[in-house]
């Protein structure tokens, strides 16, 4: 609207002062919106064709520019800060062998689609032990497992989800960076086994280059133990650090985050909530869930975490692209409206450069196909 009023007042100002009618019809030739109506659609997506070449899908255009003003990050643990694939480094075993332990918790866990059930049926497999039949196998949301081995009743699952269940259940002495799986069986502690999830090598790289970008707060946000969650907090220094949260504690926390918007990028089916109600939902979809993908505004097809700094950098630059080619073509246009006002562009010529108006801003907002490459180049290098 604005940009119309201000045609129509050159073209009547010119027409006012010559007397001549054909003035008021030469400016409003080379009057063109097209720079407001094109130059963003195209830039926004040529960000998201240079999204999509980098392994990351954006669902919808407003993603980027959320993205691009972005203050708050936060981040699961397990499978975004770390790789996501623990390994088992010790079974304690309490009246019975530890192979006799890892067979249980390895079927209990067989039909879970849980990141650290995953490595306690890799552990079962590397040693060779065969699983057991399973009835009655289900999760216990956010918790672990509940199944029905033998004849038994057997849990697996956190810490605090077993000592609620078993009695005798001694204190466990974890390494930095550990986590534990109890197991109870019939109500008596059985023992637990002990897990590591190693940090990703690009972790503290890629927060370094998001506070670059502009982001002033990093929060995690992971169910696992305090213990743990602190440990690759002081490694990564992260100072904001919330452990032991259910999913409903990481819808709030991310409602109640400031200064927004606010980023949330996880991978589990725990993860899909938060990622739902956040400004910005990323997904690590290489090995996360379906789930988490489906409710995330993008998802991140490379298991590669410094991708979510790529993402703001593409989104920043995206938007300084399209005002750039929105005001470009703005003041090619008013040049020509007032050149047209003083009498020197005949109308014929002024509809020709009004198509040239049009193509410098749609070539200028294609500049957004490289958007982001040379932006993270410059902060990689520390200018």
């Amino acid at each position: 609207m604005p940009f119309t009023l201000v045609a129509y007042a050159i073209a009547g100002v010119a027409w006012w002062v010559s007397g001549d009618a054909g003035r008021f019809a030469e400016v409003l030739v080379v009057a063109t919106p097209c720079p407001l109506l094109i130059g963003a659609p195209v830039a926004f997506m040529a960000g998201m064709s240079s999204a999509a070449h980098s392994g990351i899908v954006i669902k919808h255009a407003g993603t980027l520019e959320r993205l691009a003003r972005a203050k708050t990050i936060a981040l699961d643990k397990t499978g975004t800060l770390t790789h996501g694939t623990p390994r088992v480094v010790a079974v304690n075993p309490v009246a019975m062998s530890a192979d006799d332990l890892l067979v249980l918790v390895g079927s209990a866990e067989q039909y879970s689609a849980h990141v650290l059930a995953g490595a306690l049926r890799a552990a079962v497999a590397e040693r060779g032990l065969p699983l057991r039949d399973v009835i009655d196998a289900h999760d216990v949301a956010t918790h672990g497992v509940q199944a029905m081995i033998g004849g038994k009743t057997v849990f697996v699952g956190k810490p605090k989800y077993v000592e609620e269940i078993a009695t005798n259940v001694p204190p466990l002495d974890l390494q930095p960076g550990e986590a534990a799986i109890y197991i109870a069986i019939d109500g008596q502690f059985a023992g637990s086994v002990t897990l590591r999830d190693e940090i990703r090598p690009d972790a503290a790289a890629t927060l370094s280059a998001l506070r670059k970008l502009g982001v002033r707060h990093v929060m995690m946000l992971t169910g696992d133990i305090r213990p743990v969650a602190e440990h690759v907090g002081r490694e990564l220094g992260i100072d904001d650090v919330r452990a032991e949260c259910l999913p409903e504690d990481k819808v709030n926390a991310i409602r109640e985050a400031s200064p927004r918007p606010v980023v949330m990028v996880g991978d589990g089916v725990n993860d899909a909530p938060v990622l739902a109600v956040s400004d910005v939902g990323i997904a690590m979809g290489a090995k996360g869930s379906t789930s988490a993908a489906e409710s995330a505004d993008i998802v991140i097809l490379i298991d590669d975490i410094s991708r979510v700094a790529r993402a703001i950098s593409i989104g920043q630059r995206t938007v300084t692209i399209a005002l750039q080619s929105i005001w470009l073509g703005i003041a090619f246009s008013l040049a020509l409206m007032v050149w047209a006002a003083f009498g020197q562009l005949p109308a014929i010529i002024g509809a020709a450069l009004q198509e040239v108006v049009d193509l410098i801003s749609i070539l200028g907002a294609l500049r957004a196909v490289h958007a982001g490459r040379a932006q993270l180049t410059g902060i990689a290098a520390g200018r």
